[in-house]
């Protein structure tokens, strides 16, 4: 079984496969009479062609065993979807090339910090988190036309570092 170790999650080893959301690197703009600040444009979202409507919903997760036996990717045709995670815990996110190759998986480590907005098209494995009941804001297309999954022949093991 191959096995995949997750990295630090950066913008620069993210970049083919989306955005990194993070506010480090974004410059602030003070609103609401100086007690808040507005950090705008940290991911391009992808989800109206066709007429389709931006879709704001909760995810809640649990963990899966370790170490994680990846049996499949999705990616999503018709659209982005950003994950971003409402506690400040670290969570996982593996990506790839082509599922059937497994020397095109990269993982990451994300801090609670940061999310993640997978382009249209990129191939990735549904939500990885280290802990019960963890929380995501997901934005992405409303409907059910837009996910495309590959079961692999062999599974992959993830090893959170």
């Amino acid at each position: 079984m191959v096995e995949i170790k997750p990295e630090p999650l950066t913008k620069a080893a993210f970049a083919r496969f989306g955005d990194v959301v993070e506010i480090d690197g974004a410059g602030p703009i003070e609103i609401n009479q100086g007690f808040a600040r507005r950090f705008n444009g940290l991911a391009t979202i992808d989800v109206t062609s066709g007429g389709a409507a931006v879709n704001i919903s909760l995810f809640e997760a649990k963990p899966r065993p370790q170490p994680i036996e990846i049996k499949l990717m999705e990616r999503h045709p018709l659209g982005s979807q950003l994950f971003m995670p409402l506690q400040d815990k670290p969570w996982l996110v593996l990506v790839c090339d082509d599922p059937r190759d497994p020397s095109s998986y990269r993982a990451f480590t994300a801090s609670g910090r940061q999310g993640v907005n997978y382009a249209r098209n990129a191939w990735h494995h549904p939500l990885l988190v280290l802990g019960e009941g963890e929380r995501f804001l997901v934005v992405d297309r409303l409907g059910a036309d837009n996910l495309e999954e590959v079961w692999l022949d062999q599974p992959l093991s993830l090893m959170p570092a």
